[in-house]
């Protein structure tokens, strides 16, 4: 079986064979134009299937992207993990946004050409797009891979995120520390951890520990953070400040 459908199908995706070749074909068109532009640090395809596939399809099983209907994925860079959950999920609207115009642009002319319909690519800062009325407090959830700090990622991500949504943060299990120093800043921001949920493999398995697997699952976690309450007007602070002056 091919690897990516098996991927599909072991998270339970309908249609994974025609998902799968959506998901092929969007990963050539990366490996290609990553040439030119900087897209992603990985050039072989099996790496890139089990680092970018695997792993952002982690969350297809978690309940809140079960129910969502509208998703960010912010800091999406080459459109991970924004691309494989929309093609998993055509039903859902995805919103992708990342700071660099050039791989927005990407990331628009991918989806055109494979028929990716339901994803919205938008360039902008978190810290500026998090207080305009059309993005603040409207997504079910807000999903990130991007590389930062959860008390600086939080502060992105959570200003997006309706009262009782959910951020999920996709982090490498070796974060257990940073984990734990972000709780003072999600209280300020009106939110708390619910839970931390292994990826890959494990997390098919209730109350299995990451320790315990085996490849991608054994490297990352899936933390999922509950909104309580809408953020504060405050927050987000202005551009450069959160990652200067975490909470």
């Amino acid at each position: 079986m091919d690897r990516i459908e098996e991927i599909l199908k072991n998270s339970g995706v309908q249609d994974a064979e025609a998902k799968a070749g959506t998901l092929q074909e969007y990963m050539e068109l990366v490996l290609e134009r990553n040439q030119q532009v900087n897209l992603t640090a990985i050039r072989e395809p099996e790496e890139f299937i089990e680092r970018h596939y695997a792993d952002s399809l982690a969350a297809v099983r978690l309940p809140e992207m079960q129910d969502a209907r509208r998703v960010l994925d912010l800091g999406t860079g080459g459109g991970f993990p924004g691309v494989p959950l929309a093609v998993a999920f055509p039903e859902k609207e995805f919103v992708l946004l990342d700071s660099l115009n050039k791989r927005v642009q990407i990331i628009r002319e991918f989806c055109r050409k494979l028929g990716i319909d339901n994803v919205t690519a938008i360039h902008g800062r978190a810290e500026e797009l998090g207080r305009h009325e059309d993005l603040r407090d409207s997504f079910d959830i807000c999903v990130s891979r991007a590389v930062a700090e959860l008390r600086v990622l939080a502060e992105y991500c959570l200003p997006f995120v309706r009262a009782g949504g959910a951020f999920i943060a996709y982090k490498s299990a070796g974060s257990r520390e940073e984990i734990d120093a972000a709780k003072k800043a999600l209280k300020c921001l009106g939110a708390q951890i619910e839970r931390i949920e292994p990826a890959g493999p494990a997390q098919q398995q209730p109350g299995v520990g990451p320790e315990s697997q085996t490849g991608v699952g054994a490297e990352h976690l899936l933390v999922v953070i509950r909104k309580l309450s809408p953020t504060p007007a405050a927050y987000p602070r202005r551009p450069g400040v959160p990652a200067k002056k975490p909470l």
